[in-house]
């Protein structure tokens, strides 16, 4: 039964973009719960997040949670998977006509998605510790994945020589900190745009990877 209380706090553009992370997900009111969740993991935390607090935001009883989700780790668990396989998918589906290209195009994309996607991302990417073992596992292989997948393209420019990376562990874990923490900090009133910024860290990328002469 749905009760009067507080409504989603997004505007109607990321309300939106929220929407479309999670259109797949049925019925209604479980993605309601799933887009609340994400608001609420993101502005106060998991652990100082309440059932109640999510309910509130999803304009449910408090025991409406508890239909759909087993528990409030469970809402944590299906945002943390779904977030994490967008953006492999996003990176995995990268084209260019060569390696400086592809890799350019791959930071510009993951940059731009933790921008575009700030709210969600900041929830799947600092909130991994409150996860039970058995689900953090499957995330981490799902980070195992995106990982090997930057590293490629940073590997690939090595091979053609047009990169000159020494530790290609280190240099991949350098990007991914990169365009992940845009999520910590972005905020969409801000001076760029997610495009502006995944051009910006591509840039800065490249420079990180080119010799010097």
């Amino acid at each position: 039964m749905t009760t009067t209380g507080p409504k989603l706090t997004a505007g109607p553009d990321e309300f939106a973009l929220l929407d479309e992370i999670w259109r797949a997900v049925t019925p209604d009111a479980a993605r309601r719960m799933l887009i609340a969740a994400v608001h609420a993991f993101a502005g106060k935390g998991y652990h100082a997040t309440t059932t109640r607090d999510i309910a509130s935001l999803a304009g449910m009883s408090p025991a409406a949670v508890y239909i759909h989700y087993r528990s409030k780790e469970e809402l944590l668990f299906n945002i943390s998977l779904v977030g994490h396989q967008t953006s492999l998918t996003l990176l995995s589906s990268i084209q260019g006509g060569d390696a400086v290209e592809r890799l350019k195009n791959a930071v510009a994309a993951f940059a731009g998605w933790h921008a575009e996607y700030h709210t969600t991302a900041r929830v799947v990417q600092y909130e991994l510790g409150a996860l039970s073992r058995e689900h953090h596992a499957e995330v981490a292989e799902l980070r195992r994945q995106i990982e090997q997948q930057m590293r490629a393209y940073i590997s690939d420019g090595v091979a053609e020589g047009v990169f000159d990376v020494p530790d290609l562990k280190g240099a991949t874990l350098a990007v991914l900190s990169l365009c992940i923490d845009v999520a910590r900090w972005y905020q969409p009133s801000g001076k760029r745009t997610p495009d502006e910024i995944g051009a910006l860290y591509a840039d800065l990328v490249l420079r990180m990877v080119r010799p010097t002469s």
